[in-house]
């Protein structure tokens, strides 16, 4: 197969009646269409414990197939994906494959140019969740512009979003830009990651540098050693109405579908006193606090693996249980970005002025909620008692227009 051929595949459309049925197949498992790339040269992956190929890991499968892989990047979690969220990870040389590790994740989130010396092809494989506030896409857009900086290829390989049959909440305002949300996209925007970074690409959301490189390569002809700039391999038989089951849990406090399916809406109670049931069985589906009325749901979180540092452990936490069967969440979910439990839990709550988590300072201002909600109007609007109709209704405008810009970029079917 020559060159010319590998592109159209790996960028056509799947355009047959009827493949939802079939197994979704992600990017990286098509290896004959990216393969004949990496062949002889040095390359750089961007991956972590979700980026399987099979029952095998993307680096351990590359390296038994003769491809040269010099350097790996880690977002939060760590390359194997085993570190607390925010916890430092610091670079590392990988016991199983001798390579060297490098953290992406805090004051060194995007590869230098010393990092990437000797770089020939650059490779991304993550599973993210289709969430604003879930770090991988920020990693993501950082490795990007340090590939388009670099004049180095870049190769994504997309992997479906288990929460991509959906768009909603409020749409980020740039001034609460934050390494948990960088874009002005809502907090379910709807896309997998190789959709986001054509996004991002296309907008022109990365650094001027990277912006002004994209646009140079689109008017450069490919040749024999450069025959591409910036690829995304596709998933085969998956479109924005799939419910994808995720195979390898994406980091420690997302251990099932129900707590990827509950994230987008009870993430919020990071930025309050209440615990989010980081340190249970059930992140992200129990939520509750010492104070609440001990009539309802009790859970009590403790250290685990991957959720040593968090609210209330030890004590006793009265609050909510959402869990249920994926189809039970699903159905609670119903398509929606749900603030009744944010809203609930607040009316609940004794003390008022003590539900929302303060920086130091002692005031709204760029608080851990407001960077989670991209505004500093949610939570006036909740402490204000706005119902979540209207609520929504000051979303509408903001994302009808991150809608239409949405379409320009989708490379799958979209949800009905």
């Amino acid at each position: 197969m020559n060159l010319k051929n590998i592109i159209v595949l790996c960028l056509m459309t799947i355009t047959s009646t009827g493949y939802a049925q079939k197994r979704i197949i992600p990017g990286a498992e098509r290896m004959e269409t990216y393969l004949p790339f990496l062949q002889g040269k040095s390359v750089a992956v961007f991956a972590n414990q979700t980026s399987m190929v099979g029952n095998a890991q993307l680096v351990d499968t590359l390296i038994k197939r003769g491809i040269k892989v010099v350097k790996i990047f880690g977002p939060e979690h760590g390359f194997r994906g085993d570190a607390d969220a925010g916890e430092k990870v610091g670079n590392a040389i990988d016991k199983k494959t001798g390579v060297e590790v490098i953290s992406l994740y805090g004051k060194h989130d995007k590869p230098s140019e010393e990092d990437l010396k000797g770089v020939d092809v650059m490779l991304f494989d993550i599973q993210d969740v289709g969430v604003r506030f879930y770090t991988f896409i920020s990693s993501m857009q950082r490795y990007m512009e340090a590939a388009f900086e670099n004049s180095i290829p870049l190769i994504i390989l997309d992997r479906p979003n288990p929460n991509g049959f959906y768009v909603d909440g409020p749409v980020l305002d740039v001034k609460y830009r934050s390494f948990v949300g960088m874009q002005p996209i809502p907090i379910v925007y709807g896309l997998t990651l190789g959709e986001y970074a054509l996004m991002m690409a296309g907008e022109k959301w990365l650094s001027d540098s990277a912006n002004k490189k994209y646009a140079y390569f689109q008017h450069v002809k490919p040749t024999v050693d450069t025959p591409f700039h910036f690829l995304v391999i596709k998933n085969l038989n998956y479109d924005h109405n799939s419910k994808y089951v995720l195979p390898v849990k994406p980091s420690p406090n997302l251990p099932d579908m129900q707590s990827v399916y509950c994230y987008p809406s009870t993430c919020f109670f990071e930025g309050t006193t209440l615990s989010e049931g980081r340190g249970t069985d059930k992140p992200f589906q129990v939520f509750g606090a010492p104070s609440l009325p001990k009539n309802l749901y009790s859970f009590t979180p403790n250290p685990t693996e991957g959720a040593k540092h968090s609210k209330h452990y030890g004590e006793v936490c009265y609050g909510w249980n959402i869990s249920g069967t994926p189809a039970e969440v699903l159905k609670k979910i119903n398509k929606h970005l749900q603030l009744k439990w944010l809203i609930g839990a607040y009316r609940s709550f004794p003390d008022k002025d003590g539900f929302f988590i303060l920086p130091k300072s002692g005031n709204m201002e760029k608080s851990s909620f407001d960077r989670l909600a991209g505004n500093d109007e949610l939570w006036q609007q909740i402490k204000d008692g706005v119902s979540e109709e209207d609520i929504r209704k000051s979303w509408e405008p903001a994302l009808t227009n991150y809608k239409k810009i949405r379409k320009k970029y989708l490379l799958y079917k979209d949800f009905n």
